[in-house]
């Protein structure tokens, strides 16, 4: 399993995964909630993909903590929010997706693009 993939973001700080990593956050306002739960497996049933997509999994589950990510992004309940390695916000779901879903949104992206042309003539 790729290590410290999946972090706490109620401390995260955004600007140390610019153009590093590609922060993934799930929102919920309890870790008990349906949804919350059901995208943490999806997540981590591959977390090999996300791994290979440069991703970070951030997760909010405490409205009261009013953590940066939530000032940010303004999550109503469950929101699943995917940013880029330059800061963009390239998707905002209120439902849970699977990796393949949010493989494919990144797998579009001109960074990535990139990135698999750079692996494949590079090796």
């Amino acid at each position: 399993m790729p290590p410290d993939i999946i972090l706490p973001g109620e401390t995260a700080d955004l600007s140390e995964f610019l153009w590093i990593k590609r922060p993934l956050i799930v929102f919920a306002d309890s870790p008990a909630d349906p949804r919350y739960t059901l995208q943490m497996e999806y997540l981590t049933e591959r977390l090999e993909d996300l791994d290979e997509r440069d991703i970070v999994v951030l997760t909010d589950t405490d409205p009261s903590a009013d953590s940066a990510l939530r000032e940010r992004l303004h999550p109503r309940g469950f929101m699943l929010v995917l940013i880029g390695k330059d800061g963009t916000i390239y998707l905002r779901k209120p439902l849970p997706w699977d990796v393949r879903e949010i493989s494919r949104v990144i797998d579009k992206m001109p960074m990535r693009q990139q990135e698999m042309r750079d692996r494949r003539g590079g090796s």
